[in-house]
């Protein structure tokens, strides 16, 4: 009697993880799909918008903004000298954010961003020890270079491709 209650509690243990490992698998495929649904919506993302440029704009103005941090109480007695990293970082993140929810309005936010990256030269410690202001045109640049991808054309291709298949040239 005892041997077959351990011998069936031994099957028991047994079967468990057989029954287990189906759930995992499953939970794995889950997560595994939840992460490429993720990817491709973030791909997808990156490419209709002025993605790098605002990346590099944001690090600019982040940048400016920490080098220039101090105490609100030193800001408030020094006057515009204080607040203009403030108003210069916090101007370059906003200028790189906004194109990313309205790629329509990157020329006008690319050139405030990059005029911005500029002006922290001369008003905010040399705009971030020089890399704020790099990282800020850089990206201001880039922004108001961005294009949104334009569908190849099938009739060119196709008749490039029907030519060189009869040896003319184009």
């Amino acid at each position: 009697m005892l041997s077959r209650a351990v011998a069936d509690g031994g099957a028991t243990e047994r079967a468990r993880p057989e029954e287990g490992a189906a759930g995992p698998a499953t939970r794995g495929a889950r997560v595994l799909a939840g992460l490429q649904r993720g990817r491709a919506w973030f791909r997808s993302f990156r490419r209709t918008r002025p993605f790098w440029g605002g990346v590099w704009l944001v690090a600019g103005g982040w940048t400016v903004l920490k080098f220039s941090l101090a105490p609100m109480q030193l800001v408030v007695s020094t006057g515009f000298d204080g607040i203009a990293g403030y108003l210069l970082g916090g101007g370059m993140i906003l200028s790189g954010l906004v194109p990313l929810a309205a790629p329509q309005q990157r020329y006008t936010f690319g050139i405030i961003g990059a005029v911005l990256a500029v002006v922290s030269l001369v008003a905010s410690n040399l705009g971030g020890f020089l890399l704020g202001m790099v990282l800020g045109v850089l990206g201001g640049s880039m922004m108001v270079g961005w294009g949104p991808k334009r569908p190849a054309r099938r009739g060119r291709r196709s008749a490039a491709g029907a030519a060189a298949s009869s040896g003319e040239t184009a």
